[in-house]
Formats: C-alpha cells, sequence, structure tokens
C-alpha cells in the first residue's frame, strides 16, 4: 500500500489480520495503532474499529457536529443563558474612570492587588490550599501554561473520559499523550487515576470538580477522600483541577489539593459572568505559579488589568447570585432527567447546563433529532474510549421545552441505549 493511499475515514484493518499480513507480532501492530491514535492521524471507535481521522489533529472536535438550519433548536453549543449574565456597563464605566486618573503602564504587577485578593478569599471560603493567585486568558490557557511548564512531549497526561473536548485536543496538540480515565456522576474513578499512574505513567491527572463536561458529574466529599488518598501515593504527579463551575453550581467544592508536590486550582468567569471576558484565577504551589507567570512575561506579559479589574468589581458588587444561576439550570437540568427518565432513556447531569445522554448508535440519534427539530453535540466530540452518546446544553431552554425535547431524545435513541457510561 503506497503513500496517501489510504483516505480519510477509512476503516483500518483489525490489528491480528495486519500483522497476519505482514508477517509481525500483533503487539507490535497494536502499539503501532496506539501512537497513531495518539498523535490525532486516526480515531477508535471500540469494536466498530480504527479509521483514519477525517480531520488533522489540529482540527477541534468542536468543529464535529451538525449545522442547527431554520427552524432547528440549536442546544448543543455549551454557552450559559445570556439572560443570567450580569450587565458589564457599570463595571467598564467605573474601570475606564480609574484608567482615566491612573493609566496602566509596562512593569507593573501581572496580577491586579483587588482581583487577587477577592480571588485569594473565595479560595480560602473553599478549603483551597494557600497559594499565589495568578492569572490567564481563560481555563485552557491555564491548563496549556501549567502543562508545558512541569511536561514534556511524549509525557502521558491523564484526562477525564468522556471530557471536555477543547481539553482532549489540546493535549495531543502539545505532543503529550493522554490517557483516558472512566467517570461516573460523582468525578473520576479512583481506580481508573491509579491506573493511569501506575501502568500508563500518567505524570499529570486534571480532574474538573464541579459540573463536568459533558457529563456534569460534581466531584463527592466522598469521592475526593478516596482521590487525595491515590494521589497522596504519588506525590510527584501534576494535579490540575478545572472549577469553571464556580458561581453556577449548588454542589459544594472539594478540593483534592494537597497530597502532590506540584498542584493548581483554576476558576474562569465564562460560565457565571460571561465567556468574552476571557479570565481565569488560579492558584497552586508557589513554584508552578511562579514558572507560569514567569513563561507568560515572556509571551504576553499579563492578562489585562483592565479586565481583571472590572471582574473585581463583578465581585465586590455581588452583580451574580451564584444561588439564583444554580437553581436555574438545577431546574432546566434536572427537569429534563426527570422527563427522560419517564420515558425509560437514562442520562447524567448533576450540575451545570449540560446532560449526557447513552445512546446505542450516536450518528442515528443526531441525525433523527435533526429531523425532529433539535440539533445536540454528538457525544464523538468529547469522548475517547467512552460508547456513544449525546451532549444537551439546558442553558436555553425554557421550562414549556423540556418536555418536547425529552420526547424528541427518546424517539431517536434505539432501544437499549439507556445505559450508564461509568
Amino acid at each position: 500500500m503506497g503513500l496517501g493511499a489510504l483516505e480519510p475515514g477509512q476503516l483500518l484493518p483489525p490489528m491480528r489480520e495486519l500483522a497476519a499480513v505482514l508477517g509481525v507480532n500483533p503487539n507490535t501492530v497494536a502499539a503501532a495503532y496506539r501512537t497513531l491514535r495518539e498523535r490525532g492521524v486516526i480515531e477508535t471507535d471500540g469494536r466498530r474499529g480504527s479509521r483514519v481521522r477525517p480531520r488533522p489533529a489540529t482540527t477541534t472536535r468542536g468543529s464535529i457536529g451538525v449545522a442547527a438550519s431554520e427552524g432547528v433548536r440549536d442546544v448543543s453549543n455549551g454557552s450559559p443563558d445570556p439572560t443570567l449574565l450580569p450587565a458589564l456597563g457599570e463595571a467598564f464605566a467605573e474601570v475606564s474612570r480609574r484608567y482615566a486618573e491612573r493609566p496602566g503602564m509596562y512593569g507593573e504587577a501581572p496580577v491586579d492587588e483587588e482581583f487577587g485578593r477577592l480571588a485569594r478569599a473565595a479560595f480560602d471560603a473553599d478549603g483551597v490550599p494557600d497559594g499565589p493567585v495568578g492569572v490567564t486568558s481563560g481555563s485552557l490557557d491555564a491548563v496549556e501554561r501549567v502543562l508545558a511548564v512541569h511536561l514534556r512531549p511524549g509525557d502521558a497526561v491523564a484526562v477525564e473520559d468522556p471530557g471536555w473536548g477543547s481539553l482532549l485536543d489540546l493535549v495531543p496538540a502539545l505532543g503529550l499523550r493522554p490517557v483516558p480515565i472512566a467517570v461516573d456522576d460523582e468525578g473520576p474513578l479512583p481506580e481508573e487515576v491509579e491506573r493511569a499512574i501506575r501502568k500508563d505513567g500518567a505524570r499529570a491527572v486534571i480532574v474538573t470538580d464541579r459540573a463536568q463536561n459533558p457529563t456534569g458529574a460534581c466531584v463527592t466529599a466522598t469521592r475526593a477522600e478516596a482521590l487525595r488518598r491515590v494521589l497522596a501515593a504519588h506525590p510527584g504527579v501534576l494535579l490540575v483541577e478545572d472549577d469553571h463551575g464556580h458561581g453556577i453550581v449548588a454542589q459544594p467544592l472539594h478540593p483534592l489539593a494537597g497530597g502532590t508536590d506540584h498542584w493548581v486550582l483554576i476558576r474562569s468567569v465564562a460560565k457565571a459572568y460571561g465567556p468574552d471576558l476571557r479570565i481565569a484565577a488560579f492558584t497552586g504551589d508557589p513554584e508552578t505559579v511562579d514558572r507560569v507567570l514567569g513563561r507568560q512575561r515572556l509571551g504576553p506579559g499579563w492578562v489585562s488589568r483592565l479586565l481583571q479589574q472590572a471582574v473585581a468589581h463583578l465581585w465586590a458588587t455581588g452583580a451574580v447570585d451564584p444561588a439564583v444561576v444554580a437553581r436555574s439550570y438545577s431546574q432546566r437540568r434536572d427537569g429534563l432527567v426527570r422527563a427522560l427518565a419517564r420515558r425509560g432513556v437514562v442520562a447524567h447531569g448533576r450540575g451545570g447546563m449540560n446532560v449526557w445522554i447513552p445512546v446505542a448508535d450516536e450518528t442515528g440519534a443526531v441525525a433523527r433529532l435533526v429531523a425532529a427539530g433539535w440539533a445536540v453535540a454528538p457525544g464523538a466530540r468529547f469522548r475517547m474510549n467512552t460508547g456513544p452518546a449525546v451532549r444537551v446544553t439546558v442553558s436555553g431552554l425554557t421550562a414549556a421545552e423540556v418536555e418536547g425535547l425529552a420526547e424528541a431524545v427518546a424517539g431517536a435513541v434505539a432501544p437499549g441505549a439507556a445505559r450508564s457510561y461509568g
């Protein structure tokens, strides 16, 4: 077979069959397939086999989906409810007034003093271990910078499966090897984290504390204790916690930090205050925070202090009531999960704005839902080894739409699809 003979989307031969043709050990072919998968050249879908990726690894998973044409309700994009976001006029007016009196200049501290104080106070209130505060342009920027200052190309990183699609894109794009760890409604399974570290050599573990995307999982106190025990046995592993659900969930935070030498906990303001603010606060061990801020100085230098001051103003004035926001999302999310349960469809969503629905035939379910007037996110955006599913974002739903959507989903999933992903 010559160079370029395999087309995008083409099914690859089974590993044993190819080993027989080439006259090599099946383990050799398995290792080759694994390398190709880690480099984003091929993708594997369980018993359906492996295929050449239809897109290069630099093409984001967000491009996997269907366009919501006229008349089709889009419940796929993961954005917050605009009506729950605060007005920004007052905050920016105040920042502009201060700027007129004292413009920001080179050489100033990268973290605005008030922003850092309020961020640290919020971390303290949730029991996050003490550490300096840094600022990045959103959660993914923080994750990238933290991984870059601690890991080298080829290192393994344990990631949730299913998990945040952008993160699943980022890890291999950095030349790192993603190791999937299964999750249930209470977060990552401790035995999966242990396996990823011991067997697969994971040098970093990334955990979503609350409102996990796409499943809505929230780490409970019991699960957090079990995960801390696992991590404490491997102090050299880097722990990255993503608490993007801060401000939109009712579940308390149970941080995992403290048992490893290097750790960070990241809080983006995207879901509670607006994605376009592009601000995330993070804290961690002093060495990690110092490395990230040092590397940041060599690139962008700092995150706009004007934006930091605007967010600090929103925090200080109580522009968002987390209880109100959490209750609004909970009513819609829980309502959809209950409506699906009444129709015999299992769905998951303990916190946040997403509901994860395992299905037997992902492509078919997505197509049938579009035909029924609903555009959902294909599970392929978010999964590695876990089974097919679809994700529904409830932030744009009204109470009157919940039953109709549940009826459409029940009609779109194949018999026997209602099963747990864990």
